[in-house]
């Protein structure tokens, strides 16, 4: 008894608490990850949710004075290599109730919506990790190719906190270096999530987008980037109700105006310009080739004046600004992969071979992003306080705001009077300064220090 009550089987008090308010031990219980005997898989858990925390890898912990009452490497590598272990159904469980919580602190008419997209997964240095595949990079600044995985990913946010959802760690059929393993059970969850990493990512998409949605996630619309923003793709999220908004390329794909189809070129030709916004070019009401109305918006190219940029919507009753400002909240997801990368070890904390293992480690780290995110909020969103929160409000807007200038400035005159003589010019010379800077509405109400400055 003594052991497991050791400070060093404890969550620090910083998650500790988090932990309960996410339910977090209760969703891995639901997900099927238990064991029968030895350390329970909730401590497991914990212990390779906090390394990062710790500012130490696996290697450095076995290393420290703590692994002494901690278990072996092979436990913790057997509990990241098991199988049959429904870390998807986790992370979705997971995040929908964290969802749901953030969901509570978001106005109701606050488009909320769901982000696609796909990064690089690199293993550059693996010669035996299952499923390894030639992955290209097809972001501007690297174009490359790279051992290892493009890491597909669904993404929730209401403009203020991004949580992931789902992802994929796909390989591929015709760069595929090594295979399968012989050894995996092919009833397992472990084997299906191998299949799924052979299919392409829009064959995906639709069906982390149901999953999604059965299990409660509240979203309106779909933000995708110009690589997945294709005719079959977009018909087929439309049939399960989403909207979606994606910036669309200079492809081969074909509109319908009038009756004859045209490119996006000519799209661009025959919207009408928009002569008061300089951002905003253009915009066109048309039908995509397979049928399915939308409404497609042309904007300035930032990084080359003399370009323009096409955003594509299937929601056609929204404004032109609206969409914009709507795409703009898919930037959440490159943040999430950069801080997911940089920050949380995502890649470089565990270099197993196996690919259960790359599923397991990649959902703790989706989860260590879940914790941090409800933390931010948390901290950062005054109406996480209840109804503390809404009496402050009232207060506040039954003051007006001269009376409550007037209170400032007495508040700053009892400070002066109550300071030596040193103090008080510098006090009296950063008032001066403050008040020269305020408009004249504003000065109206304090003529006495107006006049000083």
């Amino acid at each position: 008894m003594i052991p497991k009550n050791s400070k060093h089987h404890q969550l620090p008090n910083e998650l500790r608490s988090t932990f309960q308010e996410l339910n977090m031990l209760k969703h891995l219980r639901n997900a099927g990850i238990t064991k029968s005997f030895g350390f329970s898989c909730g401590y497991l858990f914990q212990l390779v949710f906090c390394l990062i925390f710790e500012h130490k890898n696996w290697f450095q912990f076995l290393e420290s004075k703590k692994s002494d009452e901690s278990p072996a490497k092979d436990t913790v590598y057997r509990f990241l290599n098991e199988s049959t272990f429904a870390w998807r159904r986790f992370l979705l469980f997971l995040s929908a109730h964290t969802i749901g919580k953030v969901t509570k602190l978001t106005r109701h008419d606050r488009p909320k919506v769901f982000v696609l997209d796909d990064s690089s997964y690199d293993r550059n240095r693996s010669k035996k990790v299952e499923l390894l595949a030639r992955c290209f990079d097809h972001t501007s600044q690297k174009m490359r190719y790279y051992k290892g995985f493009r890491m597909l990913t669904l993404g929730w946010t209401d403009g203020a906190t991004f949580l992931p959802v789902d992802f994929s760690l796909l390989s591929s059929k015709q760069s595929c270096i090594n295979g399968i393993s012989d050894h995996i059970d092919k009833r397992t969850t472990g084997y299906k999530r191998r299949l799924e990493a052979l299919q392409s990512a829009p064959e995906q998409m639709p069906s982390m987008l149901q999953r999604a949605t059965k299990a409660g996630i509240d979203a309106s619309y779909v933000l995708m980037d110009s690589w997945f923003t294709q005719p079959p793709l977009i018909q087929a999220i439309t049939e399960q109700g989403l909207d979606v908004i994606g910036m669309v390329k200079k492809m081969n794909q074909r509109y319908i105006v009038d009756g004859k189809q045209v490119d996006l070129e000519q799209l661009y030709r025959l919207a009408a310009p928009r002569t008061r916004k300089k951002a905003l070019l253009r915009s066109i009401h048309t039908t995509m080739a397979n049928g399915v109305p939308v409404k497609v918006v042309f904007v300035r190219n930032r990084n080359k004046k003399s370009d323009w940029l096409a955003i594509l919507s299937t929601d056609c009753t929204l404004s032109d600004q609206e969409i914009i400002r709507i795409y703009g909240m898919r930037w959440d997801i490159e943040v999430f992969f950069k801080t997911s990368k940089s920050l949380l070890k995502l890649q470089k904390e565990f270099q197993g071979r196996s690919y259960d293992s790359l599923i397991s480690h990649t959902t703790i780290v989706f989860a260590r992003y879940i914790v941090l995110a409800w933390q931010n909020r948390c901290s950062t969103d005054q109406r996480t306080l209840g109804g503390m929160f809404y009496d402050v409000c009232d207060e506040v807007s039954e003051l007006d705001w001269a009376v409550a200038l007037q209170q400032l400035i007495e508040l700053l005159e009892d400070v002066f009077n109550n300071s030596n003589k040193q103090m008080k010019t510098f006090i009296k010379r950063q008032l001066q300064h403050w008040i020269a800077g305020l408009p004249n509405y504003i000065k109206v109400y304090m003529p006495y220090l107006g006049c000083e400055s």
